[in-house]
């Protein structure tokens, strides 16, 4: 039975007090044995204190173990105590709690640990807003989004007007779509809220989850949807056309050469002549431009290996050697660092940046002294980002998204098709594509992979 021991010990020592109590009594009614008395009372007094001491301990380790229970203190030891004769079952039991106490903290910080780390390697940026208006970034994702120390909702003007204000009337359970705008380019994210209480204090997590480059793709998968059914029904009805006019034409010329030169229909089959002249070099000038654009429709997969950038930048310079030179353009390439490789497909690479620096030379037609800027380099996330930059005119605010759409274009004789080309070779890459302002001057298009 539970402390059937100390229940023994009690009982023997209660039992002999009771018996020292009673010989001393007898002895002061009976006898007059003075010196045999204050031994039996010194006996008395003795056995009482320990009686005293041996009922107190059990309170006292009690009291230890509870102490070490309020306090978290698992390194507390009950060891003598289990080994007693009389506490041992008290003692196990103690012991055995503080056990279970402390492999349940070795537990909880093991799944603490995995669950910073887990926090920690989540490639969505988390931040937390307390009421006062304090903000804390969670994670390294949070850290490389904001690029710099943002410790109050103050602090989200620094990423737009609209930023701040969405984040800010966020509510939990709610979601929204936020455009962040960043020196190196705005970015499109997906923002979710939700509220908790730690430690009194009301806490707003909020997931900032970056989805440009799933937007680009469905956008191109839907320009690419539209463009191969208005080139569909264009081929359809151009090509009849454009065959018609081309047989009318032949017809009407061989009906000249059979006139004589003062025959009176003669200037009105001229007239006729050249108007299907028109119409069908207008109709073969149409069916280029739908080819022209069918090739936005095609899938594309990008088979990717290791290629060095100083490589990509001296293919590239040889490349357009003799165009930048006959337009007196200067091209520079650096490398930051030197050793920097992508994993991309080349052919497509290639195409890329040739579109890019076809448009930087185009936008500095006008511009004496013309500089063409290829970099290279890494981003804080670790990234590598390829720019190409021009000291020309650049490329106003409001057009900078438009530039991307197929068939818009800001040169007279442009197709509209280059830089949606780029931003779809980039898609396919995993990466963006981003229209910022060259420090120097000029506008400066970045690709990050």
């Amino acid at each position: 039975m539970a402390f059937s021991g100390f229940q023994a010990g009690m009982l023997l020592r209660v039992t002999g007090l009771l018996v020292i109590l009673a010989l001393l009594a007898w002895m002061a009614a009976r006898t007059d044995w003075y010196v045999t008395m204050v031994i039996c009372a010194a006996a008395a007094v003795a056995q009482t204190v320990v009686l005293t001491r041996y009922s107190a301990r059990a309170g006292r380790e009690v009291a230890r173990f509870l102490d070490a229970i309020a306090f978290d203190d698992t390194s507390a030891s009950f060891i003598a105590l289990s080994r007693d004769r009389n506490f041992g079952a008290l003692g196990t039991a103690m012991a055995r709690v503080l056990e279970q106490m402390r492999s349940g903290r070795v537990e909880r910080e093991e799944q603490a640990q995995y669950l910073q780390s887990l926090l920690a390697h989540v490639p969505v940026a988390l931040i937390a807003v307390t009421e006062p208006g304090a903000v804390q970034q969670l994670n390294l994702a949070a850290r490389r989004l904001f690029a710099a120390p943002c410790d109050s909702i103050q602090g989200f003007l620094r990423y737009g007007d609209s930023f701040a204000t969405v984040l800010e009337a966020l509510k939990p359970g709610e979601t929204a779509i936020v455009r962040m705008e960043r020196a190196s380019g705005g970015l499109l994210l997906k923002a979710a809220a939700t509220d908790v209480v730690l430690a009194g204090v009301r806490r707003r997590l909020i997931s900032l989850q970056n989805i440009e480059s799933e937007l680009t793709a469905h956008e191109l998968v839907a320009w690419q949807s539209v463009i191969r059914v208005m080139a569909h029904e264009v081929m359809n009805s151009l090509t009849p056309i454009s065959s018609l006019a081309g047989t009318a034409r032949g017809r009407v010329e061989e009906s000249l050469v059979q006139l004589a030169p003062d025959h009176p229909a003669r200037a009105g089959l001229d007239d006729a002549a050249e108007a299907l002249d028109t119409l069908a070099k207008r109709s073969d000038g149409l069916l280029h431009f739908v080819q022209n654009h069918r090739r936005l429709t095609r899938r594309m997969v990008a088979v990717p290996s290791i290629m060095p950038m100083r490589r990509v930048f001296t293919r590239l310079q040889r490349l357009l050697a003799d165009d930048l030179k006959a337009r007196g353009i200067e091209l520079t390439a650096t490398v930051h660092p030197e050793t920097l490789e992508i994993a991309a497909d080349a052919e497509l690479m290639d195409q890329a940046l040739i579109n890019l620096v076809r448009n930087a030379m185009d936008a500095l037609r006008d511009t004496e002294a013309g500089q063409i800027t290829l970099s290279a380099a890494q981003d804080s996330a670790g990234r590598p980002v390829i720019t190409v930059a021009d000291n020309g005119p650049g490329i106003p605010v409001d057009q900078r998204e438009k530039v991307f759409v197929p068939f818009y274009t800001t040169k007279r004789q442009g197709s509209g098709v280059g830089l949606t080309l780029v931003r779809q070779i980039a898609s396919v890459h995993g990466g963006t594509t981003v229209i910022t302002d060259n420090p120097g001057g000029g506008a400066a298009v970045s690709i990050r992979l």
